[in-house]
C-alpha cells in the first residue's frame, strides 16, 4: 500500500497531536512523490519551523544530511556532525529533527554510526530517512523504522477493505438493538477484512522475493537470498501494521462523527455513512460516544505494544459496539 503525500502528512499529524509519533520514520517513494514535502511538513509540526524553510539554513534545531561528495555517497563525518546537533539541548524545548535525504546513498561506515542513533534516539527527537530504494539500505535500519511508502504522482491510495469496513459499521448502525452477538459479528468481520490483507500483502510479498531470487540466484550467495527472505517477512509485517493502522482510523473517524452529530456539526469524515452515523447520534449521548472513541484509542494503543491482535479487537468490540 502506498500513501498519497496528502493522506501521510495527515497521518502523521494525527499521530503527533495524539502523542503516539514514532521516534523514526522511513518515507520513500519514486521521483515525484513528495519524500521532501512530507518531510518538510512533518517537522514544521513537531519542530514550529515554517515547512519552506525546513530544508534550508533559516532552520533551526533540524538537520540535514545529503550527498554532497563527489561520490554522491552520505559521509560517515555528515552523520557525525547530525548527531552532534542531536544532542545538543534544543531551544524553549524545540523538538529536534534529523532528516536524512536519500539514504540508501549514505556509505556503509555512516550507515553503521546511524543504525546507533536509531538503537538510542536522543531526547526529544525525531527521525526521517528518505529514500527512493530503500531496498538498498541495509535491514537493520528499515526494521527500526516505521514505513511510510508514498504512492507516485500523489496517486490514490488502493485500499479496498476500507469501504468494506464502512459498509460493515453502516449495516451495524441499522440495527435496532445492540448486544453481544452484534459486537461479535462486526468483530468478526473486521478480523476477516484483516485476514485478506494480510493475505494480499503476503501475495505481493512473496512474488517481489521470487523475482529476485530469480534474477540473483546465479550472481549472488545464499546468505543474501536468506537476508532478502528476512527483508520481505519484515516488509510484510511492516505493511500489514499500516493497513492495519488505517482500519483503525476508520473506525475513530466514524465515531468522531457520531460525536459531531451529538454536537449537531455538520463536518462529516465519511460522508457515505452520514446518514447511519447521525442514527446512532440520537441513540447515544455525548459522553456515552467519547467513552468508545477512547475505547478506540486504547485499542491502538494496545496493538502498538503487540497485544494479541484478535483478543484486543475483541476485547474492545465488546465495548464498543455493545449496548
Amino acid at each position: 500500500m502506498a500513501f498519497t503525500r496528502k493522506t501521510a502528512i495527515g497521518f502523521l499529524r494525527r499521530a503527533h497531536d495524539q502523542k503516539r509519533l514514532g521516534h523514526a520514520y522511513l518515507i520513500s517513494g519514486p521521483a515525484g512523490s513528495g519524500k521532501r514535502e512530507v518531510a518538510a511538513k512533518l517537522a514544521s509540526t513537531v519542530n514550529g519551523t515554517d515547512a519552506d524553510d525546513v530544508f534550508s539554513s533559516k532552520a533551526r534545531e533540524i538537520f540535514v544530511a545529503e550527498p554532497e561528495s563527489k561520490s554522491r555517497r552520505i559521509l560517515i563525518e555528515q552523520i557525525r556532525e547530525l548527531e552532534h546537533g542531536l544532542q545538543m539541548r534544543g531551544a524553549d524545548g524545540r523538538r529536534k529533527v534529523a532528516i536524512i535525504a536519500e539514504a540508501d546513498r549514505l556509505q556503509p561506515q555512516a550507515a553503521n554510526a546511524f543504525l546507533k542513533t536509531l538503537e538510542e534516539p536522543p531526547a526529544n527527537s525525531l527521525l526521517l530517512l528518505l529514500s527512493a530504494l530503500p531496498e538498498a539500505l541495509p535491514d537493520t535500519i528499515v526494521s527500526r523504522c516505521i514505513s511510510i511508502p508514498l504512492a507516485a504522482n500523489g496517486e490514490e491510495i488502493e485500499m479496498p477493505e476500507r469501504s468494506e469496513l464502512v459498509e460493515l459499521l453502516r449495516d451495524s448502525a441499522r440495527e435496532k438493538k445492540w448486544g453481544v452477538q452484534q459486537a461479535y459479528r462486526i468483530g468478526q468481520g473486521m478480523q476477516s477484512l484483516l485476514g485478506k490483507v494480510r493475505e494480499e500483502i503476503k501475495a505481493r510479498t512473496g512474488e517481489a522475493l521470487k523475482n529476485e531470487e530469480a534474477r540473483y540466484r546465479n550472481s549472488t550467495d545464499g546468505a543474501w537470498l536468506e537476508d532478502r527472505e528476512e527483508y520481505y517477512k519484515a516488509l510484510t509485517e511492516s505493511l500489514y501494521i499500516q493497513r492495519r493502522a488505517a482500519l483503525v482510523e476508520v473506525l475513530l473517524e466514524f465515531w468522531s462523527d457520531v460525536l459531531r452529530g451529538c454536537s449537531k456539526v455538520a463536518r462529516r469524515n465519511l460522508s457515505e455513512a452520514k446518514k447511519e452515523t447521525a442514527t446512532l447520534a440520537e441513540r447515544f449521548t455525548a459522553p456515552e460516544v467519547l467513552r468508545r472513541i477512547q475505547r478506540l484509542e486504547e485499542l491502538r494503543d494496545n496493538l502498538g505494544r503487540n497485544i494479541q491482535e484478535a483478543l484486543a479487537f475483541e476485547v474492545a468490540f465488546l465495548e464498543v459496539f455493545d449496548a
